[in-house]
């Protein structure tokens, strides 16, 4: 989900360097997806059982997913965007190490040590930005306070231990107000619950596949 809202930059990021950056994060997120969708193609028998990486991704419905709810929120302006991969690339700094450490499967093992370092980079590039906008001009830091006030309810899902200490930082040196962590966080989506935004996206998304089922590309 945030790979393709990311995508939805190509083009109208502010500077051209920005677009090739935002791009290339997506794709970086779209093959660790990719990865574990395969794994999990093939433990639910692979395309003996008709179960493929592209079946799980454009032929489930919304209730299905499994996404933290703020990887589906619409990009909003470019603070927005970016204030919500810090959230995200905060997450994954966490998660990916985990699963390196702990996962039984050699398969699942490699796509986690491998964006063990591409997230790396992404936490790099988003930290950077928060800084730069929120320590930027009068209007800058406004928008990243509005964004930050629209996004730290979506934090539910994704604030596991070490994320508040690794966002408070940037936002600290960013000049940002740092939220309460007790404050309200909306509900899990492990139940298949989403806001309204995912069934526009994957209509987007999935619109082709369901057009021409069993085309190849």
């Amino acid at each position: 989900m945030l790979s393709h809202r990311l995508g939805e930059w190509m083009s109208n990021a502010p500077t051209m360097e920005e677009d090739i950056a935002l791009g290339n994060i997506a794709l970086d997120l779209l093959g660790q997806s990719r990865g574990l969708l395969q794994h999990l193609a093939a433990e639910l028998g692979g395309e003996a059982a008709g179960t493929t990486e592209d079946t799980l991704a454009y032929f489930r419905e919304p209730q299905e997913f499994r996404n933290p709810v703020i990887c589906e929120l619409p990009n909003g302006d470019f603070g927005f965007t970016i204030l919500r991969q810090l959230f995200a690339d905060a997450w994954l700094t966490e998660v990916w190490p985990a699963l390196a450490r702990t996962a039984q499967d050699a398969h699942v093992r490699g796509v986690a040590e491998k964006a063990i370092k591409e997230n790396a980079y992404h936490l790099r590039h988003s930290s950077s930005w928060v800084v730069r906008l929120g320590d930027g001009t009068e209007e800058s830091h406004q928008r990243m306070v509005v964004a930050l006030e629209m996004l730290w309810p979506y934090r539910g899902e994704i604030a596991v231990a070490g994320w508040y200490e690794r966002v408070e930082a940037v936002l600290a040196e960013a000049t940002l107000p740092v939220p309460a962590r007790d404050a309200w966080s909306q509900r899990s989506s492990r139940d298949g619950w989403h806001s309204e935004h995912l069934g526009y996206l994957l209509a987007e998304m999935q619109s082709l596949a369901r057009a021409h089922p069993g085309a190849t590309w």
